[in-house]
């Protein structure tokens, strides 16, 4: 019976609260010290030989026939607006087949509604302002230099700091901060600590930017067939950007198939549907041609988004001993034009180590650069660089070890929920990098010049971010008549191995070799799975893979056990087949056996999913059987997953025999 338990979720920094529907019998967790043969192995990547050898065929590899190629036209100023707009020229250029702008495209809301998909107001060096559609990518970009535009140049902000002073260029009539205001967080009494502590100290930390530059550029390819639409999308998120392109087409979802099933990275900055996404489509369903949008280079360092750059200030109080008494944290992270979710900076000063007193200012602020995206920890990475160089600025006052100050510091608990840790191995984790690198031989003098200007010498840092599962997640789990098994789950492999790592998981709980296990992902017509970010794929998917292959083996052996005439728990599963003990000749079967057990489904999923499936086992359908429960040769086991009758020696029995392993 389906129930609904109220959960939360950490995610990038923030917790949310989630309604989740939780379907059959939950799974214990496999024990720290479980023996796995497979799970946790060294194994060659599944995809490793098409990846290294070149036959994998990424976003930017596909070209449907009959495909024409989109360019985009973007702004040269940071802050301007468009006074005059003629595309004629573009449009009468041979071979040109539409043009797109704010004056003749759908008005789609785009950036949680403060802009639109063409906007008339460009906010950033490298904004939209008109598209080009044409039978070659030359042809599209010779028309991008006839479309005529006149901008009435605006004032601009690019500072952070100065984006929030009195009087400031407005980037969004709302105001420069996310949210209206800074966020506060404060536990104790931040200054009456630093008043009393035994020694204080207090820095500057400025971060830049970062660029993601994934190798494959962000694009897409999509083709209309009738009135469905299949998109091919470099993303994280293929639901997701299904649900957000069906929103701007204002169709069904069901009528979208996004397909991701190799992605050249991402690192966060393909967490969502991109313009291009939606202008690809609009334009194949305009022209009724395949329609072709990837990013040039260039363009990934304009609109693909980046790590914010930031400016912290902190103050550090501590007793003598390195304990500290206090921390006082300001900082500004500069989201650009556009930012859905603030960065979460406040993170590492109050979480990461153990202290009463703690007090965060912070606020994400607009200006006119680049939009900021999810950038690997996004927000934590840069705060502890303000925060680890303060925390080696006190050992130095101190003279104490930087190791030893930080393990007087360790946080046992999480201090802002207030509850344990899940897991955490922070401590472990200096005592090896310690012992790796010799941290003995430290010394408490600066690194020396060693050659030509280098120095050499021994430093450390900590970092602390939060991985979990993410509901709803399902997979689906189909058994050939070779006693090979099919994996269909809708997630993505960004690069990280994830298609690996489900695929050993779904071969350790059948029982079979790696190499007997097919899993196929990145396609929304699998069933659902959440977005691949916050270091929660495996953690989200892998579960739904072994509830699945469980509810697979389960079948596979109630099945056995009928045709066999055995007890369930007198099947055994052989890794390599499995054979069964001579049979006398009325005890034969049926060799079309397989019927019962085709596929296991498993997951588990929100109150309100996207496209979310229930679990359960389908309806088997004719002419699938496995070769599990086939009837076996009594000369050799039969090769591949397989199923035979275990039969232990009993007290006062005869019955010795046992199951053959099969070759």
């Amino acid at each position: 019976m389906p129930r609904i338990v109220k959960q939360k979720v950490e995610f990038e920094g923030r917790i949310e609260e989630r309604e989740v529907v939780l379907e059959g019998e939950d799974l214990p967790v496999w024990p720290a010290d479980s023996r796995f043969t497979i799970v946790g192995t060294p194994v060659t990547r599944v995809d490793g030989r098409e990846r290294v050898g070149g036959t994998t065929r990424y976003t930017a590899d596909q070209y449907p026939a009959g495909m024409l190629h989109g360019v985009i036209l973007r702004s040269p100023h940071a802050h301007a607006r468009i006074a005059r707009l003629d595309v004629s020229k573009a449009e009468a250029l041979p071979g040109v087949r539409a043009v797109l702008s704010h004056l003749n495209a759908p008005k789609i809301r785009w950036f949680n509604g403060v802009s639109w998909l063409f906007d008339p107001e460009l906010r950033y060096v490298g904004d939209e302002v008109a598209a080009v559609i044409a039978e070659d990518a030359a042809a599209a970009r010779d028309a991008l230099d006839l479309i005529e535009v006149e901008f009435e140049v605006l004032p601009h902000v690019l500072d952070a700091e100065a984006a929030i002073r009195p009087g400031a260029v407005l980037v969004h009539p709302t105001g420069n901060i996310l949210g209206g205001a800074p966020e506060r967080y404060e536990r104790g009494n931040v200054e009456q600590a630093l008043a009393r502590a035994e020694v204080t100290v207090a820095l500057t930390a400025q971060t830049p930017d970062q660029l993601h530059h994934s190798m494959e550029t962000h694009g897409s390819v999509a083709e209309w067939s009738d009135d469905r639409l299949t998109l091919w999308d470099s993303t994280q998120h293929i639901f997701g950007v299904r649900r957000q392109v069906a929103v701007a087409l204002g169709i069904p979802m069901d009528r979208i198939r996004v397909l991701s099933p190799f992605s050249g990275g991402g690192f966060g900055s393909k967490n969502a549907a991109g313009k291009y996404s939606v202008i690809a489509a609009l334009t194949a369903r305009q022209t009724q041609r395949p329609v072709r949008v990837i990013f040039s280079r260039i363009e990934e360092s304009q609109a693909a988004g980046k790590r914010p750059r930031s400016i912290q200030k902190i103050r550090l109080g501590a007793r003598r001993d390195g304990t500290l008494t206090a921390i006082d944290y300001w900082g500004l992270s500069n989201v650009g034009a556009y930012r859905a979710f603030p960065s979460p900076l406040s993170g590492p000063p109050k979480e990461l180590y153990a202290c009463p007193n703690v007090r965060t200012d912070t606020a994400s602020v607009f200006t006119h650069t680049g939009p900021a995206a999810a950038f690997r920890a996004p927000g934590y990475v840069e705060a502890t660089v303000a925060l680890e160089c303060a925390m080696e600025a006190l050992a130095d006052r101190l003279g104490l070890d930087p190791l030893e100050v930080r393990l007087r510091n360790y946080a046992e608990d999480d201090q802002v929920l207030a509850r344990p840790y899940s897991s955490k191995f922070l401590r472990e984790a200096y005592r090896l990098g310690a012992r790796s690198i010799g941290w003995e031989r430290r010394t408490a003098t600066p690194a020396q010049v060693v050659r030509d200007g280098t120095r050499r010498g021994f430093g450390m840092g900590s970092q602390i971010w939060g991985g979990s599962g993410s509901p709803p997640a399902y997979a689906e789990i189909r058994f050939n008549v070779d006693g090979t098994a099919e994996v269909r789950i809708g997630t993505q492999d960004i690069g990280t191995g994830a298609k690996t790592a489900l695929t050993q998981i779904a071969a350790e709980v059948l029982t079979v070799p790696v190499d007997r296990v097919r899993l196929a992902l990145g396609d929304t017509d699998f069933p659902y799975s959440p977005l691949s970010a916050g270091s929660q794929t495996i953690a989200s998917c892998g579960p739904a893979v072994r509830m699945a292959a469980e509810e697979a083996r389960r079948h596979l052996i109630d099945a056995a056990a009928s045709v066999l005439e055995a007890a369930p728990e007198d099947i055994k599963l052989y890794r390599h087949g499995a054979g069964v003990p001579r049979r006398e000749p009325e005890r034969r079967h049926d060799p079309d056996l397989g019927s019962a057990v085709r596929r296991g489904r498993g997951g588990y999923r929100d109150r309100v999913g996207d496209g979310a499936q229930s679990g359960g086992c389908p309806r088997r359908r004719p002419g699938h059987q496995p070769a599990a429960v086939r009837e076996p040769d009594s000369r050799r086991g039969h090769p591949g997953a397989g199923a035979g009758v275990d039969r232990r020696p009993r007290h006062g029995s005869r019955d010795r025999k046992r199951a053959r392993p099969g070759v």
